[in-house]
């Protein structure tokens, strides 16, 4: 199943009053693994930029001078998203933005049926408990620290961890520019525990041949082969 974490930053809080986007962030899941695929633009808005809106994400009207306004990228994220699923933290917002920009351009909406709105999975799953993205990651032992403003492919990036969690639990293990934090057990942050001796592997020789192909099929940037070595270590010693 072929899934797109997406975030956007924006001008505002209302597209009826205005609002334009001005970042866009995707990446791209194949069976809940990151391939390696991502799209991401500032896009210039063709409007000034409110002090309110660049106290959230620090985006200036100055960082997006000479960038593409958004009908020259339009197709490309069409083509991008195309049968995807649409991953996203509060997503009825960014729905919004994203479908008033396609249908000044004439182009096809987004379908409600293709929403995933991790927000909505957060409040389902811990009723009553904090579910801003911020506080899933503090949940979750997911390291944000890089997250000192809001910025559209980070913020896409953190939610993809977070939506293994909300979907899968631990065993997703996806790790973003570094080597993962989190443990075993009750999900709280903390030391991670090592097996002191690896499990026999349960593939046979023909999954595991079948998986490689799968995996080589992701292209050259697929977050999987993070893992190859330490997997065919594991092998050796079955």
């Amino acid at each position: 199943m072929r899934e797109i974490v997406f975030d956007t930053e924006t001008t505002g809080l209302d597209p009826a009053k205005g609002d334009r986007v001005v970042e866009i962030g995707c990446i791209e899941l194949l069976n809940g693994i990151p391939t390696g695929k991502t799209f991401h633009h500032y896009i210039d808005p063709q409007r000034d930029m409110p002090e309110e809106a660049f106290r959230v994400h620090g985006i200036s009207s100055a960082m997006l001078v000479g960038k593409p306004v958004f009908a020259e990228i339009a197709q490309a994220f069409a083509d991008f998203t195309e049968g995807a699923k649409l991953v996203a933290h509060n997503a009825e917002f960014d729905f919004k933005f994203m479908n008033a920009e396609l249908a000044k351009l004439g182009y096809p909406i987004l379908s409600s049926e293709r929403m995933v709105d991790t927000l909505a999975l957060a409040r389902r799953r811990h009723p009553g408990a904090p579910a801003s993205l911020d506080a899933l990651c503090q949940r979750y032992g997911i390291d944000n620290s890089r997250r000192t403003k809001h910025g559209a492919l980070l913020d896409a990036e953190i939610l993809a961890e977070v939506y293994a969690e909300l979907t899968g639990g631990k065993q997703t293990a996806l790790v973003f520019g570094g080597a993962s934090s989190r443990g075993w057990g009750d999900g709280a942050s903390g030391p991670r525990r090592e097996r002191p001796e690896p499990l026999a592997p349960l593939a046979s020789a023909e999954e595991v041949a079948r998986h490689a192909v799968f995996v080589a099929e992701m292209g050259a940037k697929a977050i999987w082969y993070q893992y190859i070595a330490p997997l065919a270590v594991g092998l050796e010693k079955a």
